[in-house]
């Protein structure tokens, strides 16, 4: 998710967020945000294979320096794409542009954020070794954090914008500026912290409007390229740049709109662009609903995870595909997320590694080994599985068929934690 140019927009607005110093409280961290700048922020390797020790020496003093201001972390991690596929072809659209990225780190040999191909790997198993409670959601983690985060009154730590958005009563502790090396023990660590309130009040807009204006500033569920809302921007404004001032422009048309309902809001937009067709503008008013759905925070299902050790059920949409035995060691990061797109989606989205374009993919070396996984989670007649990775610098989706011999012939996925190791013969 995310609402593109937010961030920067809220950048150098101190009575949005003020200076705060942080410490003695509980804070749900967002695990992904988390790993990618302790390892981007670290000048460490990016393109020769990754340096994992000197991460995990990274990850341990992050978290010791938490311990030291009584600062009790909760780290929650993405763990797949979840149920719907609405976000898919943002995600292809990362991926080709990743492709991109990795072209030019071969070529000039410049670090251009490519995460190692185990770093998630070292991240989970030092969180263990540190005894840091951690769960893997079925799905993008966001909603489920925040939920948590407002049930337990505690801050959220990440960069994702969509947590200026949630209504949180912690507060966002915006990673960028939590100064965790320049820790004052006994004040705390020294941070900025977001509320949601503060925003308001300094754009002057309706608590309620905020996921209407998440889904139509653009996130990744919904881009109308074609309303200018800087043409709304107050009389007066100062310049800034395009992206702010689309921001801006559209906090002030929905704070023109105060006394309308949601629905009436949406269906105004919709004649802000005559030129769509009847039928677009059916699709893309559904698709801004189900974005603003993102934003409604059910009762969190992680707390009953981290108190009590309560493995939280699978979505609905993943009952008919998914066995119940995946969700224990789905939770605690035991499983890749890839074996829930597999499950439920028939797909592998495969990490792009700096290599030279001019060469096959090296993920074409393992292929035979990942057949025998589809096998071994698909089974007879369990279909083909889309394989979606780089074909020079381009991204290329080829139908991939499940190797089911042997062992795997017998084997039933839901039965498949049962089946005992083969014996060895003495000697």
């Amino acid at each position: 998710m995310g609402v593109k140019g937010l961030s920067s927009l809220l950048e150098d607005n101190r009575r949005i967020s003020p200076d705060f110093h942080f410490r003695d409280s509980k804070l749900v961290v967002d695990g992904n945000n988390l790993l990618y700048l302790l390892y981007f922020s670290s000048n460490l390797d990016q393109n020769h294979g990754g340096e994992y020790l000197a991460f995990q020496a990274e990850v341990q003093a992050f978290f010791k320096t938490l311990a030291d201001c009584g600062i009790k972390p909760y780290v929650v991690m993405d763990g797949g794409s979840g149920t719907s596929d609405i976000k898919l072809d943002t995600l292809l659209d990362r991926a080709r542009g990743k492709v991109q990225k990795t072209h030019d780190a071969a070529l000039t040999g410049k670090k251009v954020n490519i995460l190692p191909p185990l770093t998630k790997h070292v991240f989970r198993q030092t969180l263990n070794e540190l005894n840091v409670p951690m769960v893997k959601c079925f799905g993008e983690a966001d909603c489920q954090l925040a939920a948590l985060a407002k049930e337990w009154c505690c801050p959220v730590l990440s960069t994702d914008s969509d947590f200026y958005i949630f209504d949180l009563p912690g507060g966002l502790l915006h990673l960028d500026h939590f100064r965790w090396r320049a820790v004052e023990t006994r004040r705390g660590i020294p941070c900025r912290r977001y509320t949601t309130s503060n925003f308001c009040t300094a754009f002057k807009i309706d608590r309620q409007l905020l996921p209407v204006f998440a889904s139509l500033a653009g996130n990744d569920y919904v881009n109308l390229r074609d309303v200018k809302w800087a043409r709304y921007l107050p009389a007066g404004s100062p310049k800034m740049k395009f992206s702010a001032a689309n921001l801006v422009g559209l906090l002030s048309w929905l704070r023109a709109r105060t006394d309308r309902t949601t629905e009436d809001t949406l269906t105004a937009v919709m004649k802000l662009m005559p030129s769509m067709s009847q039928q677009a503008q059916t699709e893309a008013l559904k698709m801004l609903k189900t974005a603003m759905l993102e934003y409604e925070l059910p009762s969190s299902s992680l707390r009953g995870f981290f108190s009590e050790g309560t493995v939280p059920p699978l979505p609905a949409g993943m009952l008919s595909c998914v066995p119940d035995w995946v969700r224990a060691p789905q939770a605690r990061g035991e499983l890749s997320g890839d074996v829930l797109d597999l499950l439920v989606h028939r797909r592998n989205k495969l990490q792009t590694q700096v290599e030279r374009s001019d060469l096959r993919s090296s993920n074409l070396t393992s292929r035979p080994i990942r057949q025998v996984l589809y096998g071994l989670l698909l089974g007879q007649g369990g279909g083909e599985v889309e394989e979606v990775d780089r074909d020079g610098q381009e991204l290329a989706s080829v139908k991939v068929r499940p190797l089911v011999q042997g062992a795997a012939e017998r084997l039933r996925l839901d039965s498949l934690p049962q089946v005992g190791l083969p014996t060895q013969s003495p000697g």
